[in-house]
């Protein structure tokens, strides 16, 4: 049996201010980073260790990794990065307020765009500064995989890839994961390794700095998962 640990972390600054993020390489807030040095703790404490660590390329992840490795002493570990980890491109609405929004296109419109895997948020033009392809760290970037917008089966479809070769071959090297990310982008990774369907996962909420585990049987099905407490 195998285990891999997946943390989305703790609540940012945007969070606290219910405010769509995406992309927006925003901070930790007080309580995000009590959350991250709590999952550090939780961990710790249930006597796991890891061997790599997987997280996108924004702040948010990387500080709640940083922490909770710091926690369980292991600030040591290889940590891979990587975009297609972010969080859901929200589009024309990232930094706008959500509950402003609501009342701007409808709370019912809003609620697709946020839970439905096949509705999209109105798109960005390329000229607008939160484009990510003004932003360095995505230079390497084809034009094709610079988003507008994304809905969550587009989501999925980046973070697949790097599920794939990158995180599921540290698993069969016999390395003990952790993977920290974010809300969309590990509700993604959970419709795909528990076979949600689209109801399913519009359902499906992901808590702030609770480590998630999953156990893997040696074709590296899912046997269980749970929660820490």
């Amino acid at each position: 049996m195998q285990k891999i640990v997946l943390l989305r972390h703790g609540q940012s600054v945007w969070n606290q201010e219910n405010r769509f993020t995406g992309w927006t390489d925003v901070d930790l807030s007080e309580q995000g980073r009590q959350q991250a040095v709590r999952a550090g703790q939780l961990l710790r404490r249930h006597g796991y260790g890891f061997d790599i660590g997987f997280t996108s390329v924004l702040k948010r992840a990387i500080k709640t990794l940083d922490i909770t490795l710091e926690e369980m002493d292991l600030l040591w570990l290889p940590v891979q990065k990587s975009w297609r980890l972010n969080e859901r491109f929200y589009g024309a609405l990232q930094g706008l307020n959500k509950a402003d929004s609501s009342l701007q296109f409808g709370a019912e419109q809003v609620q697709r765009w946020r839970r439905d895997p096949h509705e999209a948020p109105p798109a960005l033009t390329r000229d607008d500064p939160r484009f990510p392809g003004h932003d360095a760290r995505y230079q390497h970037l084809t034009a094709r995989e610079l988003p507008l917008t994304e809905n969550l089966s587009q989501t999925l479809a980046r973070v697949l890839p790097y599920w794939t070769e990158q995180i599921m071959g540290a698993i069969r090297s016999n390395q003990r994961v952790l993977v920290c990310a974010h809300g969309n982008s590990l509700r993604a990774l959970v419709q795909y390794i528990d076979h949600l369907t689209d109801a399913e996962v519009t359902q499906l909420d992901i808590p702030c700095g609770v480590p998630l585990v999953y156990e893997l049987d040696n074709d590296l099905n899912r046997l269980r998962h749970y929660y820490l407490e």
